[in-house]
């Protein structure tokens, strides 16, 4: 029987450096254009999840990101955890930077930040016209949570849940242990990386996971990544596409 070809989908958490331990944007400055230049070179349209305050700050990069055929999505406005903001606020991050980022293009995916969502606002983002969520991760307990509550549970949201499939600093690990994540993972996976991880910040007083192979290294890394699942076979897809 035919390997089965996986179906991939490489997505950006478009925000502030390191956030909550940094708020400045290197990233967006140094490491956007690097990375769009690397999915250039290898034919690959991501999903890039963008906080509304970036692409109030950051328009010509949101904008050349939508111009080489990339997916925008939404990441908040403000980068607060929507665990800590009560209806009325989750509320206002959810519209607000919806309608910020559909200038550019339209919007219908949404990534909450530090991959943290309670299921009460899940209605909210079907009210602002969302029709995917990518809030939850495989590797984090809440998405097995959240599964277990939703199982067997009609639902009125009609809304695509495809959860990121692994942690971006696992993409930067040595190839032999890279290679073995990555063997694990089912179809779709869904990668996701911060453009702050392609700026030097080895020496800034971060967790060990935050500041590893940071820079040149991490960029290379991703290039590896990539041509590791187009050896396979795999096909490539925003997540849009992988929501029809």
């Amino acid at each position: 029987m035919a390997a089965v070809r996986p179906r991939v989908s490489f997505t950006v958490d478009l925000e502030p450096d390191c956030p909550p331990y940094l708020w400045t944007f290197r990233g967006v400055e140094q490491g956007m254009p690097a990375l769009l230049d690397l999915l250039g070179s290898r034919g690959v349209r991501a999903t890039f999840f963008t906080t509304g305050d970036v692409a109030q700050r950051y328009p010509h990069m949101v904008e050349r990101l939508v111009t080489e055929g990339h997916e925008l999505g939404c990441h908040g406005m403000s980068h607060t955890a929507f665990t800590r903001l009560d209806e009325r606020a989750a509320r206002d991050e959810i519209v607000r930077s919806a309608q910020i980022l559909r200038v550019f293009a339209p919007v219908t995916s949404f990534r909450a930040p530090y991959l943290e969502f309670p299921e009460a606002y899940v209605p909210l983002l079907r009210e602002a016209d969302f029709a995917l969520d990518s809030s939850h991760a495989v590797y984090k307990a809440a998405y097995w949570r959240s599964r277990s509550r939703r199982a067997g549970r009609s639902t009125e949201v009609r809304l695509a849940r495809i959860p990121a499939s692994v942690t971006s600093s696992v993409l930067r690990l040595s190839r032999p242990i890279r290679t073995a994540y990555l063997q694990a993972l089912s179809s779709p996976v869904v990668l996701f990386v911060h453009p702050w991880e392609f700026v030097d910040l080895t020496r800034e007083r971060l967790r060990l996971d935050c500041r590893f192979k940071t820079g040149a290294p991490a960029l290379a890394c991703v290039g590896e990544v990539l041509d590791w699942y187009a050896g396979r076979g795999a096909t490539f897809h925003t997540m849009r596409q992988l929501a029809v």
